[in-house]
């Protein structure tokens, strides 16, 4: 399954990309999380930055795509994520060594921090039968 989770990208320039994630109702995994007050998934919040990344680094170096999480490091959660609301995403490219591209991220929901952290992607590895 392949899911999109960036709506619209408002900004790139250089190393600094920021993106639009609306959240919505019709979003199946809220009905789960939790079905008495929906809130967007961490794991979502941390996806959404991710795939910010991604588009940033396919801007500098397509060729070397697809892009995996590698690591992950101090992520911290602050504000929920409810639906009708938009988390604004703003990912920084900090350091590239080799095929490691290691970036800050944050996720704002207005001015309230919902998710922060930084994490690492690398190329996604072919498997024997795709060389």
């Amino acid at each position: 399954m392949r899911f999109e989770l960036i709506d619209t990208v408002i900004a790139a320039e250089g190393d600094k990309l920021t993106a639009i994630k609306n959240v919505t109702a019709a979003e199946e995994y809220l009905g789960d999380h939790f079905p008495t007050f929906p809130v967007l998934p961490g794991v979502m919040m941390l996806e959404a930055m991710v795939q910010a990344a991604r588009k940033l680094l396919g801007s500098k170096v397509p060729e070397k795509g697809p892009w995996v999480l590698a690591e992950v490091r101090n992520v911290r959660y602050g504000n929920m994520v409810r639906p009708g609301q938009q988390l604004r995403v703003e990912v920084e490219l900090l350091k590239s060594d080799q095929d490691r591209h290691s970036f800050q991220g944050r996720g704002l929901v207005e001015a309230n921090v919902a998710v922060q952290g930084r994490f690492t992607l690398r190329p996604a590895q072919k498997s024997p039968a795709q060389h």
